[in-house]
């Protein structure tokens, strides 16, 4: 069984749910959208995140999906989103999947935690749930969690647990926090893994920076593996002409309230899911939204024939 640990790279593409256009699993497209993502380029996935629809799955659901996920991964790693209100549900979970074979689990601190002592006391008894065997993503995601963990809480934690062994860095601004990390690492604080979020808006300048990667969803995962590639290779500048074809639509895709749709519109066109379908409640594009989209893959097309 392949697990993440502190040295990890590369991107984890956050999958999408396929749902049938009844809002039931898709098993079918669950097979395709994982060879998608592969055959584009990730290194692994991660399931179960906030797009991919978690809070709308019954936990039977989620079991299933990791269940099918991992069947058909194969040797790619998988990491399981098991954030819940309460601990219980995060350890009945984590269990499952890590039994299934997951590579690891992903925990986002609940809305309520407001000090540096609650949001280190709330990850203890994460650790303390799950078990210290079970490798840990912290998800960093300020904007939709509404919790600000500073550089010096998130080095407190890493330091008192060796099992949390990857950041999902999703603040913003937040590159001067990748920075920070890194320094303390190099002034001798254990190293982690920082694979970033935000539907990759800021990949090229994270990579720079210092992250290992990307953890988060686009339609194109293509891109930020080339992007990820190139910067490891030192070549920023081939990086970012790469990254700035694609940019109109990364930026269409972080719109609030209708980022998913986009996302799922632009995977069902490729082929890598057969519906768009989101479970209730969830917005659909209306006509002007889709003519929205086709010109900026229009667009972008253009611009990536022109860099060939």
């Amino acid at each position: 069984m392949v697990q993440i640990t502190a040295d990890t790279k590369g991107v984890f593409v956050i999958a999408v749910t396929p749902f049938t256009e009844t809002g039931a699993l898709d098993h079918d497209s669950i097979d395709r959208m994982v060879d998608f993502y592969m055959d584009k380029g990730a290194d692994g996935l991660t399931i179960l995140g906030m797009m991919g629809e978690a809070p709308k799955l019954t936990q039977a659901e989620s079991i299933e999906v990791t269940r099918l996920t991992l069947a058909r991964a194969g040797e790619k790693p998988v990491v399981v989103g098991v954030s819940a209100p309460g601990l219980a549900a995060i350890g009945e979970l984590t269990k499952a999947v890590m039994d299934l074979g997951a590579a690891g689990v992903m925990v986002a601190p609940p809305s309520s935690l407001r000090t540096d002592d609650q949001i280190i006391g709330y990850y203890r008894t994460v650790v303390e749930t799950v078990g210290t065997d079970v490798p840990v993503v912290l998800q960093d995601f300020p904007l939709v969690t509404n919790v600000q963990i500073s550089t010096k809480t998130l080095g407190a934690i890493f330091e008192e647990h060796a099992s949390i062994v990857m950041l999902k860095h999703e603040d913003w601004p937040g590159l001067q926090k990748i920075s920070e990390l890194r320094q303390a690492e190099a002034r001798g604080r254990r190293r982690v893994s920082i694979l970033c979020g935000n539907a990759g808006a800021f990949l090229t300048e994270e990579m720079q920076r210092g992250a290992d990667g990307a953890m988060t969803g686009f339609a194109y995962p293509e891109m930020m593996a080339d992007v990820v590639r190139l910067s490891n290779a030192g070549e920023f500048d081939r990086a970012q002409d790469l990254f700035d074809a694609y940019l109109p639509l990364v930026r269409y895709e972080q719109q609030p309230g209708i980022g998913l749709a986009v996302r799922k519109y632009v995977l069902a066109r490729r082929g890598a899911i057969a519906s768009a379908a989101q479970r209730r409640p969830g917005a659909a594009l209306n006509a002007a939204a889709i003519a929205d989209v086709e010109r900026l893959i229009a667009r972008q097309t253009r611009r990536l024939e022109a860099l060939a």
